[in-house]
């Protein structure tokens, strides 16, 4: 034999478990269970929760990497602009009121246009920017990222 069998059968006072022992194991998360329930609200109530307004003009930034020059885009939501071989249309903008942590976020589709090939959309989601690697494009000659959210709030 081998294994469990064979080590209960030369360890013949295998610790068994109490019944009244694992009664308290249950109680204790249970009760654990209902104090951390309890706190909940109040947790809810301590912590922060981040509004944002819509704004109507995306700034953001592009870097050509072949000739090292960087350009700033000033975008007006749902139009497209062309970065090189770049096509970029913002289609959010929005930013955190000035009281709250500083963070503009920019919903933006980016498709590259080259001739004899068909579009190939390189980019579509958020770019934040305070994080701007979190959400970057990546491209063997353009770099873009977010910059800010300004004027023109959207009604």
């Amino acid at each position: 034999m081998t294994g469990r069998a064979d080590a209960r059968r030369r360890h013949p006072k295998v610790r068994r478990r109490n019944p009244s022992a694992s009664w308290r194991c249950r109680f204790r998360r249970v009760r654990a269970a209902a104090l951390l329930l309890a706190a909940w609200p109040a947790a809810a109530e301590a912590g922060q929760s981040f509004t944002y307004r819509e704004m109507g003009t995306a700034v953001l930034q592009g870097l050509d990497k072949v000739t090292a020059r960087i350009s700033t885009l000033t975008m007006p939501l749902e139009q497209t602009k062309r970065f090189g071989t770049l096509e970029v249309t913002v289609w959010a903008c929005r930013k955190r009121p000035p009281e709250e942590p500083p963070e503009s976020a920019v919903f933006l589709t980016i498709v590259e246009r080259k001739r004899g090939v068909p579009p190939a959309r390189l980019f579509q989601g958020w770019m934040f920017a305070s994080s701007p690697a979190m959400s970057a494009l990546e491209h063997p000659v353009y770099d873009i990222w977010a910059l800010d959210c300004v004027d023109s709030p959207v009604e």
